[in-house]
């Protein structure tokens, strides 16, 4: 799971070029929205587009976004308990 979190950091700063962002600066538990890296609604519409491409995973609703986007922890798990299962995959 701590693979996984990393990786998302560090996806989350490329996405969203945060040039002046280390992942060891952002807090997995942390707020992502509206927290210390200034994340906003557009952001949020990127890091889906990006899970769902990167990961298979879908997040269709506003609900549901709410809750995966609360931080880097919460967006682990939804991936890990709602992506698509493969042999080569672990976390």
């Amino acid at each position: 799971m701590q693979q996984l979190i990393d990786e998302l950091k560090t996806k989350i700063i490329d996405t969203l070029y945060l040039e002046d962002i280390t992942s060891e600066k952002i807090d997995e538990n942390a707020p992502l929205v509206g927290g210390d890296l200034g994340i906003d609604s557009i952001d949020i519409l990127e890091l889906v587009m990006m899970v769902e491409q990167d990961y298979g995973v879908v997040i269709d609703n506003k609900e549901v976004g709410e809750k995966v986007f609360a931080s880097v922890a919460a967006l682990a798990e939804y991936i890990r308990d709602n992506r698509p299962q493969t042999a080569d995959m672990s976390g």
